[in-house]
């Protein structure tokens, strides 16, 4: 609402009333009254006119303070507040504004320093948990190389094993042969003494 509609909404009524009450007089005795008292008709008629605008302006000065003071407290100025000299109902409203401004201050405020704390607490978790994450991938790490170690320590003994196991057979082959051939020494050496010499 516009504060010169308010201004005009409280100066209207005033005017009227004055204007109308002056034509209630005027039709009462048109024709009694001389030229001069026209003249103070006229001059009450543009003090009616002025009253009304004065009336007007004076109710709708506090509006216009609380009303800019509302506007700057909804574009999120907590800090701003209505100082009104008035101890009629403006001036209990303006305390209330005052109350309601001061208090979501406290609020935001509040709600800065929670938020503030939060942050801190997060952080401070988000580095333990970090730490932790360091230590785990470290040991990851080192485990992951004594595996590797291990493997190949067991794949070196794989192929030692590979290669035992090959040197047996071949062992085991040479054995064998070495065997055949002392059986057939010692077949011939019997062949040899059943034969009778001559």
């Amino acid at each position: 609402m516009n504060i010169s509609n308010i201004t005009l909404r409280i100066a209207l009524p005033i005017i009227i009333i004055g204007i109308f009450t002056i034509v209630v007089f005027i039709a009462l005795g048109f024709n009694k009254f001389n030229f001069s008292f026209y003249i103070v008709v006229f001059l009450l008629a543009v003090f009616i006119f002025l009253f009304g605008f004065a009336i007007g302006q004076e109710f709708s000065s506090p509006v216009k303070k609380l009303l800019k003071r509302a506007t700057e407290l909804s574009k999120g100025d907590l800090a701003t507040r209505v100082y009104l000299e008035t101890k009629d109902e403006f001036g209990e409203l303006a305390r209330i504004f005052n109350k309601i401004a001061e208090e979501l201050e406290e609020s935001h405020s509040k709600e800065e320093k929670t938020e503030k704390s939060v942050d801190i607490k997060v952080r401070a978790k988000t580095q333990d948990l970090e730490e932790i994450i360091d230590s785990l991938d470290q040991k990851v790490k080192n485990r992951t190389i004594e595996l590797e170690k291990i493997m190949n320590e067991s794949e070196k003994l794989r192929e030692e094993v590979k290669n035992k196991e090959k040197e047996a057979i071949d062992f085991k082959t040479e054995l064998y042969q070495l065997r055949e051939r002392l059986g057939m020494n010692k077949n011939k050496k019997e062949n040899s003494e059943d034969i009778p010499i001559s």
